[in-house]
């Protein structure tokens, strides 16, 4: 679904990701993990097109996208939820959602898919309260919603588990689960909070100082001492 080729990146002369490489597949999550610093949000911004490569490409279905704005890129099917959430803190729950709809021709309340709804019931019981009145992880399950309201092909998560109470920790990963069992999506997730990144993992990536160091199947990240990798 999306792939990365040989992907370089420079913030002046300090070349912050080298010869980067890795594969979102349809149906599955793979999990992009590393200690601060390492690039990862970086790479997710080269992917989106909000940060400029050097070198390599970005290709969503084949499709070489990496000299595309992030605008289009979004219009082509890529969904991101950044790190920190970023939602419209003076939007009701409802509008935040519709904005999730920009890269369309048009969108209203009626367009929104009710799996959001489904996977998500507070945001429902809460369509009318300001997306600021909103718990940390009510607004992480916000984030998440306004990205699947455009009914993206990949879907991106930057630490969705960051300043998150358990229980929400838990109906996020029961929602990413449910994402990618159902087959129509690629999701890529970066996370700090090991457990969770291998509870979901079917792939898993490892990046150091800009490089792929290690990567391989979700289930054997234990055995691979994936953990190793990404404590601090």
């Amino acid at each position: 679904m999306l792939t990365i080729r040989k992907l370089d990146h420079f913030y002046g002369s300090s070349h912050t990701l080298r010869d980067v490489g890795l594969d979102v597949p349809k149906g599955a999550c793979t999990a992009l993990l590393g200690r601060n610093g390492v690039g990862k949000t970086t790479l997710l911004k080269c992917i989106m097109g909000v940060e400029k490569v050097r070198g390599g490409a970005v290709e969503l279905e084949g499709r070489d996208i990496t000299r595309l704005t992030p605008f289009e890129r979004a219009a082509l099917g890529i969904g991101y939820v950044p790190q920190g959430r970023e939602i419209f803190p003076r939007l009701t729950v409802e509008e935040n959602l519709v904005m999730g709809l920009a890269s369309k021709r048009s969108g209203a309340v009626k367009d929104l898919p009710a799996e959001i709804w489904e996977m998500f019931p507070v945001l429902k019981q809460m369509r009318n309260r300001r997306g600021g009145d909103l718990s940390g992880g009510q607004q992480q399950q916000l984030a998440i919603g306004r990205a699947l309201a455009m009914r993206p092909k990949v879907l991106i998560l930057d630490e969705p588990t960051e300043g998150i109470q358990p229980s929400i920790i838990k109906d996020i990963e029961r929602a990413i689960r449910a994402l990618a069992q159902r087959g129509d999506m690629g999701i890529l997730l970066v996370e700090q909070y090991y457990d969770f990144a291998r509870d979901l993992a079917d792939h898993y990536v490892v990046l150091n100082r800009g490089v792929v160091v290690q990567s391989g199947a979700g289930a054997d990240m234990d055995r691979d001492n994936v953990r190793a990798q990404v404590a601090v």
